[in-house]
């Protein structure tokens, strides 16, 4: 990767789908799924949703410690092992040197992420740098001018934005770079579908390889 990329997106690792992991210190993950058994510790997890791909408490239990703080939404709660911390749109924490701002993230013309469920995205503030992290979401009124250096967005269709529609949310999201998720694991979408927003974007765009585990 370039030196003149954001520090945040150096240490990050696409699991698969809209699974990742931040390498620490400190250790972040967002809705890790199907991850590989050797996985490191977490010092925080971060679940956008009860959707079994985003909200899999056997992954959560594999790399959850004795100091391992969980955030959630409201409908992941009762799913995980407490304690977890629940979020709501608007709401924020801060994970010690980390802040955490749950934002919206729902559908818009699709029955599967209502707004009144209130799932969330996350924008996490590291090191003076801003990681947004959109979750299971379409191209939001919400979206308009958040400010970020790296934004996680969804590219697949079906359950969230195509990738032409991702291209509009990037456009008035404007971060320094976007990472397209949510595609090529068996869920929805393919690896054209981050290839087509990479080539539409005026974003730089980097599509990262996926070192998530093999097993379903």
């Amino acid at each position: 990767m370039s030196n003149d990329l954001p520090l945040l997106l150096k240490r990050l690792h696409w699991l698969g789908h809209d699974s990742f992991r931040l390498d620490g210190p400190p250790v972040v993950y967002l809705d890790p799924w199907r991850l590989p058994k050797d996985s490191p510790l977490a010092d925080l997890i971060l679940v956008s949703h009860e959707h079994s791909d985003h909200c899999s408490p056997q992954d959560v239990d594999l790399i959850r410690g004795e100091h391992t703080t969980v955030i959630t939404d409201t409908s992941s709660a009762g799913k995980l092992s407490a304690p977890v911390t629940v979020l709501r749109p608007g709401e924020s924490t801060t994970v010690g040197d980390i802040e955490v701002a749950a934002v919206p993230a729902y559908n818009l013309d699709k029955p599967f992420h209502p707004k009144q469920a209130q799932h969330v995205g996350y924008v996490l503030t590291i090191a003076g740098e801003r990681l947004y992290f959109a979750g299971d979401s379409d191209n939001i009124p919400e979206m308009e001018g958040l400010s970020c250096d790296v934004a996680l967005l969804p590219v697949s269709g079906v359950y969230v934005m195509t990738a032409e529609e991702a291209v509009e949310a990037a456009k008035a999201i404007s971060p320094k770079v976007a990472v397209p998720m949510h595609y090529a694991s068996g869920v929805a979408g393919t690896l054209e579908d981050a290839e087509r927003f990479r080539d539409l974007s005026s974003i730089p765009t980097v599509i990262l390889q996926s070192e998530g585990s093999s097993e379903g």
